[in-house]
């Protein structure tokens, strides 16, 4: 009887099965080790980080009698915001008496926030930007320390209009007609910093307890540029190019004031002027460019106001408002120029 021999040769297809399940095997364990790895290793990086938040915003250098951080390190805020600039001016030019109201469209946004432990991000909606009702470009940046507070600003437009009178006559200066670049920021320092908080007016990251006051020391600068663009030529041949371009740096002094009532409303102001002690303006009519001398009287005001209720431990609500005020007199011309904001504001705290 013949028996068959078993050469011991195992088909290639059934090692190439075996090295496909041996490699998926490995390569799983090395994934799943990798994975655990990664997330022990992330862990491990949140845990220090959020310790090292944690013990940075409950070390406060406040006197805990007027200034506390609230219970909660996370804070969500729903706020809708409304922003304007508006510009004035007037004077008398070769006999020429001429009277300027400008403003832009309103910018109207809506935002949500989310802060932990005094880390803040948020998301902004224009829906009138969305509809091509709006097309300005405006960014707002604000920081509140315990110490020093900067309010920053820049708003590019092409929707400013208004009236424009020139020895009785009365022109109307439509939207598109300019264009107007304009950026403002002020720094300010709290000398009171112990007992007054600028933070739990504006960013509800503290809790002031009693009231307080205290004197500011402040900088400030504006600058931009004003140009006419080609829609007015097309509506009035005969109107000139011109382009303006200014900047200014002041520095000042001011007083801001928190009054607490009753544990649970928060009311603030503050008012900061500024002393400009340089200027540099340049006026470009039809290619033909001059320097404007020093001016007589030029300032820069800068104002906030704030109401906050608490309405619990965890929720809140309120409104603030920053404005910066510039004022020029050159003896022939004055020039007065407002830039707002208005927020109003619902927060929960966990």
């Amino acid at each position: 009887m013949l028996r068959a021999k078993s050469t011991g040769h195992i088909p290639a297809d059934m090692q190439a099965d075996k090295l496909l399940k041996w490699t998926t095997t490995l390569a799983a364990l090395i994934l799943s080790f990798s994975e655990a790895q990664a997330q022990s290793f992330l862990k491990r990086i949140w845990t220090k980080t959020d310790s090292i938040l944690t013990t940075r915003y409950y070390r406060t250098a406040y006197d805990t009698n007027y200034v506390v951080r609230p219970e909660g390190k996370l804070t969500l805020k729903l706020k809708a915001n409304l922003t304007g600039n508006s510009i004035h001016a007037k004077g008398t030019i070769n006999d020429v008496h001429s009277k300027a109201d400008l403003s832009s469209r309103h910018k109207a946004t809506i935002s949500i926030g989310a802060s932990y432990c005094g880390i803040s991000a948020s998301y902004s909606i224009n829906p009138a930007k969305f509809s091509g009702f709006y097309n300005d470009f405006e960014v707002n940046v604000n920081y509140y320390g315990r110490r020093l507070s900067i309010d920053a600003s820049y708003l590019r437009t092409s929707s400013m209009s208004g009236n424009v009178e020139r020895n009785g006559t009365m022109h109307r200066m439509e939207a598109d007609d300019i264009t107007m670049k304009v950026f403002n920021v002020v720094a300010y320092y709290c000398f009171n910093s112990r007992r007054f908080s600028f933070p739990a007016a504006f960013n509800q990251s503290y809790i002031q307890r009693r009231s307080a006051g205290s004197w500011l020391a402040g900088l400030s600068y504006q600058g931009g540029s004003i140009r006419t663009n080609e829609e007015l030529k097309a509506r009035n041949p005969n109107a000139p190019d011109v382009t303006i371009n200014v900047g200014h740096i002041g520095i000042g002094g001011g007083y801001g004031y928190n009054l607490v009532l009753g544990r649970k409303w928060l009311l603030h102001l503050s008012v900061l002027p500024t002393f400009v002690f340089y200027n540099r303006n340049d006026l470009t009519i039809n290619n033909e460019s001059r320097h404007a001398g020093r001016m007589r009287f030029n300032m820069i005001f800068n104002e906030r106001a704030a109401v906050i209720y608490n309405i619990s431990p965890r929720y809140f609500v309120g409104a603030t408002l920053v404005m910066n005020n510039s004022l020029f007199d050159d003896k022939v011309v004055i020039v007065n120029q407002n830039k707002w904001i208005v927020r109003t504001l619902f927060g929960v705290r966990f």
